[in-house]
């Protein structure tokens, strides 16, 4: 189930690959794979996606004492 038609295919968020190091992903398909790789078999699994981490709210020291409890 792809949520955006444009994901690149990489084999760190495929279907059938599992991360053994942080440079590579075993492939049921083919075997040991570099972890950006890709190939005509790539199947897109939203779980193995990781997001960006959120953005540090920027405040101030106004902020902070108008809203401390």
């Amino acid at each position: 189930m792809n949520f955006r038609k444009d994901i690149e295919p990489c084999c760190a968020y495929c279907k059938y690959g599992e991360k053994v190091t942080d440079e590579r992903v075993a492939c049921v398909k083919f075997g040991v794979r570099p972890l950006y790789g890709a190939c005509g078999k790539f199947v897109y699994a939203p779980i193995k996606r990781r997001p960006d981490r959120p953005r540090k709210l920027r405040t101030t020291e106004s902020d902070e004492a108008r809203f401390a409890f």
